[in-house]
């Protein structure tokens, strides 16, 4: 039997350092390598300090060039019975050169978090008067035509999943829940005693990382310092910018550290995870891995989306559950958050729960296994699938056609 071949073609190198999308791409690829798949990473973008030698898990990388055909001769060459397109923007970039060389091949968009559903909470946050809830942006209309045109789309957070499927009516067939890949490497835990202090972390070129480290430092932690005055923060994270280290301020206990060898290892060191996100989507790899460290978190209701959850099928505890408190009030996260940290009872109670929902939602060789099988099964009936669904036929149809006559203009153009 010939060995299955796997493409990713990725927005970002890999960096399972530096981010849970770095990670979940990392286990992504590994889901399909360990499985006998022969695959290879392909990306566009430039070089990164924390990208990861992705040899070491046997798989093959090459950098490929946006609007040249020169990645129809590779993409040609190498023949594979799946493409994995990381977000949104790659499919469009690219799924209509892999269609026209290799029709045959599976097309599957990994959104990662939905970029839209980000984008509208983020528009909502800067200009609240301007905000609306009826999905007519641009964005959201180009996200979910590239999810129609995949054959599959991993979705991370069951919420987006509703959305995806309830409000636009996607259908089943095309949608596979795929949580967080996220896995802990095996480790003692940490007592309360041997910790101190609260943490944040996230890599700074995400957007609501930088506003959740400014509500901490404007917002939350004022807060916090008037109910514990000696409190300590550690704020922890990949590309901090100039204005993020600005934030540091030793004699306000707010620490800025920036990027850190093991994000586990730093976490550990303190009592309570504080993650006062504002907008976001997807699902917060901060939290899931304070959970894989005992770390008790104080969040808002968006950054406990896709973990904390009561009426999707797919989903277990909501705050009952929650691992520390989810507020949307300020003065309600610092009172939840002095609490867990001096009080041991209330914090062990909380650390407690972390292992429970960690088993239940992320056991990362679990869903490995079922993403390699899931994609396997689809391979072998893609004709049967793709004869049932209506409106990805339509969308490629040489009318709605934009994004490869944008290209193929480009491309021409700078010959």
């Amino acid at each position: 039997m010939a060995t299955p071949r796997i493409v990713f073609i990725g927005y970002v190198w890999p960096e399972p350092r530096s981010s849970a999308a770095g990670e979940n791409m990392y286990n992504l690829l590994q889901a399909f390598a360990q499985h006998g798949w022969q695959t290879t990473f392909l990306s566009a973008a430039s070089d990164s300090i924390h990208q990861v030698d992705l040899t070491q898990i046997n798989v093959n990388s090459q950098t490929v060039s946006l609007n040249c055909s020169s990645f129809d001769h590779l993409i040609e060459s190498l023949q594979p019975q799946v493409v994995v397109f990381d977000r949104f923007m790659i499919e469009e970039q690219f799924s209509w050169r892999v269609k026209k060389v290799c029709p045959q091949a599976l097309r599957v968009l990994n959104t990662e978090d939905l970029h839209s559903l980000r984008s509208r909470r983020q528009q909502a946050i800067k200009k609240p008067q301007a905000a609306t809830t009826d999905f007519t942006d641009s964005m959201t209309q180009r996200e979910l035509a590239a999810v129609l045109r995949s054959d599959l789309t991993l979705v991370i957070s069951p919420a987006e999943y509703d959305l995806l499927s309830q409000t636009f009516g996607v259908p089943p067939q095309q949608l596979l829940y795929l949580p967080l890949l996220i896995s802990a490497p095996p480790g003692h835990s940490v007592s309360f005693e041997e910790r101190n202090g609260f943490v944040f972390i996230g890599n700074f070129r995400h957007a609501p990382n930088w506003d959740a480290a400014l509500q901490l430092k404007e917002q939350l932690w004022p807060a916090i310092r008037a109910k514990m005055p000696t409190a300590q923060l550690s704020v922890y994270g990949a590309y901090p910018a100039k204005k993020v280290t600005n934030l540091h301020n030793p004699a306000q206990g707010f620490h800025v550290k920036g990027w850190v060898e093991d994000a586990r290892a730093a976490i550990s060191q303190h009592k309570v995870m504080l993650a006062p996100i504002r907008f976001g989507a997807g699902v917060k790899g901060k939290l899931v891995t304070a959970m894989q460290c005992a770390t008790p978190s104080v969040t808002t209701s968006c950054g406990a989306e896709g973990i904390a959850k009561t009426s999707s099928s797919h989903g277990t505890d909501g705050q009952a559950g929650w691992p520390g408190a989810i507020c949307d009030d300020i003065s309600q996260m610092a009172e939840a958050a002095v609490y867990l940290h001096n009080d041991v009872t209330g914090w062990q109670h909380a650390s407690m729960k972390c292992a429970a929902i960690v088993a239940a939602q992320f056991d990362t060789q679990t869903h490995q296994r079922n993403v390699e099988s899931a994609v396997t099964d689809l391979v072998s009936k893609s004709e049967q699938h793709r004869s049932g669904l209506f409106l990805q036929q339509l969308l490629w149809h040489e009318s709605l056609r934009s994004t490869q006559y944008m290209s193929q203009w480009i491309e021409a153009k700078n010959r």
